[in-house]
C-alpha cells in the first residue's frame, strides 16, 4: 500500500481495505493499516506539489523569475527613443529613469537582505515580484504630462525587484554545493543578459505590433504574476547552510551589526564588491545608451533619419538585445567552464578569471567608439566580443561570495554587495553619461554629428572603469584563499554540538 508521509493513502493505491494474492488469500504484509484514511483532495494536491519540489525545478523557477526581473528592467531601454520623444525630455532626464530605479533598488536591498536571513524567503520573493509586476502595468497608462510620475513608478519597480535579486541566489546556495552550485548559479545569472536582451526585443516588438510604445510595458507583468505563483507553490525555503553542512544546522546566529562588521573585514568580499560595481557602471550605461548611440551613428552615416515621428523606427534596440542574449549565454557558459578548468591549476581561479576577462573586455569596448562612425557592423562585432568577456564574471562573482561568506549572513552579503555595486555603478552611470553628453552638446553648435560624438565621448568613461574593476579582482585573488578558509572554519565551529560535561560522583 502506498502511504504519504502525513499518514494518508495517495492516489494510485488500492481504494479497498483488502489486498489479495494470486491464490485469493489475504496477504498479511499488505493488510490495511486502521490508522490510514483516504486522502482528501487538498492532501493529494499537496502530495503532487511535493513531488515537483526538486532542487533543480526550484533553480529553474528562480532563474525564470530572474529573466523576468531583467526583462522588465530593460523593456524601458528598448523604447527609450519613444519615451524621450513622448515626454520631450533631454538625455540627462532620460538617464534619470534608470538612476531613480537603481537608487530605490539599492536602498531597499539591505532591508530585504536582513529579512532574507531571518524570515521565509520564498514568501518575500513572491510578494516582491507581484508588486513590481502590478506597478509596471499601471505605469503604462501614465500620460505625457506626468513624466515625474513615470519616473516615480520606476523607483517603485526597483523596490520590488531588489527583494528578488537579494534573496533568490541564497536559496540556490542552500540547495547545492561545490561545482553543482557553480553550474546552477551560472544558469541563474545567465538570466541577466538573457532577460536584458529579451527586454529590448520585447519592447521593440510590442511597440511595432501595437503601434504604441506603452504596450511594451504590458507583457512582462503577466509573466511576472505567473512566476510569483510558481515560486509560492514549488520553491522550497531550505535551512540556511543545509547544503554546506550536509544537513547540519548552524546553531548560532549573529546580529545584523555583527554581520556588517564581519563583511567589512572580509577583504575578498569588499574587493569583489568594488569590482562588481565597475561591471554595473558599464552595463548600466550601455543598457540605456548603446542603442541610441548606434542610431545616431546611422543618422551620421545617412542610413537612417532622425526621430521626428511618434514611433521611432530603429532596429538597433532589437539587434542589441539579440547580441546581449547570445553574449550572455556564451559569457556565463565560458566563465563556468574556464573557472572549473582553472581550478585544477590554481585555487585562486575564480577571481583571476574575472580579472583577465575584465581587462580584455575594456580593449574591445574602447574600439566600439573608434569604429562606430564608419562601420555599424564593426561596432557590433566589438560589442559582441566586449560583452562576452564582461559577462564572464557574473556567476563567478556570486560563487566567490558563497565561498567566503558563511551561510547565515549570505542574504545580507548579497544585498549589501548589490547596494554598493549599484551605488558606485549603474545608479549614477546612465545619468552621468547623459549629463556629460548634454554638457558637450551645449558647448558647441548642435548637429547630428556632434550629438553622436558627444555621446561617444561620454561613453568612453566606461572602459576606464572596467580596467579599474579588473584591478579589484586581482586584489580579490590575493586574499581569496585566506577568507575562504576562515569561512569554512567558522561554519565548522558553529555546527559543533555543545561539549558534554561529565559529572563524577564522589
Amino acid at each position: 500500500m502506498c502511504v504519504e508521509s502525513d499518514g494518508c493513502e495517495i492516489e494510485g493505491c488500492s481504494s479497498s481495505d483488502e489486498v489479495r494474492t494470486l491464490s485469493g488469500s489475504m496477504s498479511p504484509g499488505l493488510k490495511s493499516n486502521p490508522d490510514l484514511h483516504p486522502c482528501r483532495p487538498g492532501q493529494k494536491f499537496r502530495a503532487a506539489l511535493l513531488k515537483c519540489r526538486s532542487p533543480a525545478a526550484a533553480a529553474g523557477i528562480l532563474s525564470f523569475g530572474n529573466v523576468l526581473n531583467y526583462m522588465d528592467r530593460y523593456t524601458v531601454a528598448g523604447v527609450v527613443l519613444d519615451i524621450q520623444r513622448n515626454y520631450d525630455v533631454s538625455d540627462s532626464r532620460i538617464g534619470l529613469l534608470q538612476t531613480v530605479f537603481i537608487c530605490s533598488f539599492m536602498v531597499a536591498a539591505p532591508i530585504f537582505g536582513y529579512l532574507g536571513d531571518r524570515f521565509n524567503r520564498k514568501v518575500i520573493l513572491s510578494c516582491g515580484i507581484l508588486f513590481w509586476s502590478i506597478v509596471t502595468l499601471l505605469s503604462s497608462f501614465i500620460s505625457k504630462e506626468y513624466f515625474w510620475l513615470f519616473v516615480l513608478s520606476r523607483g517603485l519597480v526597483g523596490i520590488g525587484e531588489s527583494s528578488y535579486s537579494s534573496i533568490s541566489p541564497t536559496i540556490i546556495g542552500d540547495l547545492f554545493t561545490s561545482n553543482t552550485r557553480t553550474m546552477m548559479l551560472s544558469v541563474f545569472y545567465l538570466a541577466i543578459p538573457l532577460g536584458s536582451g529579451l527586454g529590448y526585443i520585447l519592447g521593440s516588438s510590442a511597440k511595432e505590433a501595437a503601434g504604441d510604445w506603452h504596450w511594451a510595458l504590458r507583457v512582462s507583468p503577466v509573466l511576472g504574476i505567473t512566476a510569483s505563483v510558481l515560486i509560492l507553490l514549488l520553491v522550497p525555503d531550505p535551512k540556511r547552510g543545509s547544503a554546506d553542512q550536509l544537513g547540519g544546522r548552524i546553531r548560532s546566529r549573529t546580529s545584523w551589526l555583527c554581520d556588517m562588521k564581519a563583511l567589512a573585514k572580509n577583504r575578498s568580499y569588499v574587493f569583489s564588491s568594488l569590482a562588481s560595481a565597475a561591471v554595473s557602471f558599464a552595463t548600466g550605461a550601455f543598457g540605456i545608451w548603446i542603442p541610441g548611440y548606434l542610431f545616431r551613428a546611422r543618422v551620421v552615416q545617412k542610413t537612417a533619419e532622425a526621430c521626428t515621428k511618434e514611433i521611432c523606427s530603429s532596429t538597433d534596440s532589437m539587434v542589441f538585445g539579440a547580441i546581449t542574449c547570445v553574449t550572455g549565454l556564451l559569457g556565463v557558459v565560458i566563465g563556468a567552464l574556464t573557472t572549473r578548468l582553472c581550478r585544477q591549476k590554481t585555487e585562486r581561479a575564480d577571481p583571476l578569471v574575472c580579472a583577465v576577462s575584465m581587462l580584455g573586455s575594456a580593449i574591445f569596448i574602447c574600439l566600439i567608439f573608434v569604429v562606430a562612425k564608419k562601420s555599424i557592423i564593426g561596432a557590433y562585432v566589438c560589442i559582441f566580443i566586449g560583452e562576452t568577456l564582461l559577462f564572464l564574471n557574473w556567476a563567478i562573482t556570486a560563487d566567490i561570495l558563497m565561498f567566503v561568506v558563511i551561510p547565515t549572513r549570505r542574504a545580507t552579503a548579497v544585498a549589501f554587495q548589490s547596494f554598493t555595486s549599484h551605488l558606485l555603478g549603474d545608479a549614477g552611470s546612465p545619468y552621468l553619461i547623459g549629463l556629460i553628453s548634454d554638457a558637450l552638446q551645449q558647448k558647441y553648435t548642435t548637429s547630428a554629428l556632434w550629438r553622436f560624438l558627444s555621446l561617444g565621448y561620454a561613453l568612453m568613461l566606461c572602459p576606464f572603469i572596467i580596467v579599474l574593476g579588473g584591478m579589484f579582482f586581482l586584489a580579490t585573488a590575493l586574499y581569496f584563499l585566506d577568507d575562504k578558509d576562515k569561512a569554512e572554519a567558522q561554519c565548522n565551529q558553529a555546527t559543533q554540538p555543545p561539549s558534554s560535561v561529565k559529572v563524577t560522583s564522589k
